[in-house]
């Protein structure tokens, strides 16, 4: 059995701790007035870090629905004048909050990603994986806790706490034809009906698939497995159709004059990738304490396989969706990787390599795959730069070029990065670490490559 050591634990307070102070920090720090967000924005470009063409960038720009309700005047010069500096409040105000949804996407992703990937190795009745089985149900507990925290803060959208899904705003729909056009869609009581279903689905399935896993164990018979085997493909259905469509409501409409058909596939691809680095982490560390004596180098070589050959899929998939949105050149298309291209230089370009050129050269070589220490160091660098690639997604569209990595961004990932080792570890104390009576265990014990 594993226990929760004390240092591990101490170190998941502090971590939530100082991150709820961070967080707090920056709360209370964001502009309450139009002339503080004035200020605020005069001080960060006199420091040479601002800009003053934050009208062309973001998203739900009040000044352009004036001049497009056809009712240009000077009257209507001041209001929309007064309606930008009101934009730019909404942006300030909108940081930490946007800084708290992106740690606790990112965080809530992994445990999803790793429930995909279980979900297929149970579908697929993979010999080499049900050692890891333990670790995936444990590390995705935290849907639980994870899923509750994204669920409330999307309903603290809906009521108005922030203006980060600006399509939540009647004011700013009545001046937008596109917007009205998606209101059976795009409306706060279908869009929390959705996520409730989303989560209902995934909670449903880890706790139900995690009961058979271990009553399996305790199992005359392989009845529970096979009927495991059932659930995982049909979830996996269920999966992807509510997985795309998470990533339209909770990410994609933070933008909601764009598109991409490729949208879905690409925010599977960064949670499956992160996921399957984290379910390496937590098994090299387990590995590191004595544990899990039967997985050997050829588990974390197969693990950094798929580390690195998602990487590559992930890569593909941003090409594809940049290169035939720049090539076609639609307005209305193209604007979303303008203003990360221009005002998100180096996060932008940062991501893309931290999570396509670092692991092609680092996790290419095969030796490299069973070295734990160098899985390690490959696999905290792909996970930052899926943070990054969430950042790239979600701040653009709630603060438009009113960024920064600061006090709030980094108080979100020490609070949910404590949270998050609690919950898991504290899941991995429930039950033995290796399953008894898995079809496939003894294949999975006797696993080389």
């Amino acid at each position: 059995m594993y226990t929760f050591s004390n240092r591990l634990k101490i170190t998941s307070f502090i971590l939530m701790a100082v991150g709820a102070i961070c967080l707090a920090t920056g709360f209370l720090s964001a502009p309450s007035t139009v002339e503080e967000a004035k200020a605020i924005v005069a001080a960060a470009h006199d420091d040479g870090h601002g800009s003053d063409h934050s009208e062309e960038t973001g998203h739900g720009e009040e000044a352009d629905y004036m001049k497009e309700s056809g009712h240009a005047s000077e009257t209507d010069g001041h209001k929309a004048s007064q309606a930008h500096d009101e934009h730019i409040l909404h942006q300030l105000q909108n940081r930490p909050w946007s800084a708290l949804y992106v740690a606790a996407f990112f965080f809530f992703m992994i445990s999803l990603g790793v429930l995909a990937f279980y979900a297929v190795q149970r579908a697929a009745q993979a010999g080499w994986s049900p050692l890891l089985f333990r670790v995936m149900e444990g590390i995705t507990s935290y849907i639980v806790p994870g899923g509750i925290i994204v669920f409330v803060l999307l309903v603290m959208s809906t009521l108005h706490f922030n203006h980060m899904f600006t399509w939540m705003d009647a004011d700013v729909v009545a001046h937008d034809k596109l917007l009205q056009g998606k209101k059976g869609y795009l409306n706060p009581t279908f869009f929390l009906i959705r996520a409730a279903i989303f989560l209902g689905g995934w909670i449903a399935y880890r706790q139900y698939s995690r009961k058979l896993s271990l009553e399996q164990d305790k199992s005359d018979d392989n009845s529970k497995f096979k009927l495991n085997f059932r659930i995982s493909a049909a979830f996996l259905v269920f999966y992807l159709i509510s997985e795309s469509m998470m990533s339209w409501d909770w990410i994609m409409s933070l933008d909601p004059h764009w598109f991409s058909t490729l949208f879905g596939w690409y925010v599977f691809a960064s949670m499956f990738v992160s996921g399957i680095t984290v379910i390496a982490l937590t098994t090299i560390y387990l590995k590191s304490k004595g544990l899990l004596p039967e997985i050997n180098d050829s588990h974390i070589h197969d693990l950094a396989k798929f580390m690195f050959g998602i990487s590559i899929f992930w890569t593909y998939l941003w090409f594809s969706q940049f290169m035939l949105i720049w090539y076609a050149n639609i307005p209305e298309e193209v604007t979303y990787f303008v203003t990360r291209i221009e005002d998100y230089k180096l996060p932008f370009f940062g991501m893309l390599a931290l999570n396509f050129i670092f692991p092609l050269l680092v996790l290419m070589n095969s030796d490299y795959k069973r070295v734990n220490w160098f899985v390690v160091m490959a696999g905290l660098v792909i996970l930052f730069g899926h943070y990054m690639d969430v950042f790239n997604m979600v701040m653009p569209a709630t603060v438009g070029d009113q960024w920064h990595l600061g006090v709030p961004e980094i108080g979100g990932i020490l609070f949910f990065a404590g949270l998050f080792i609690f919950w898991v570890f504290n899941a991995l104390t429930k039950e033995e670490l290796t399953p008894k009576r898995n079809p496939f265990i003894e294949e999975s014990k006797h696993f080389h490559y």
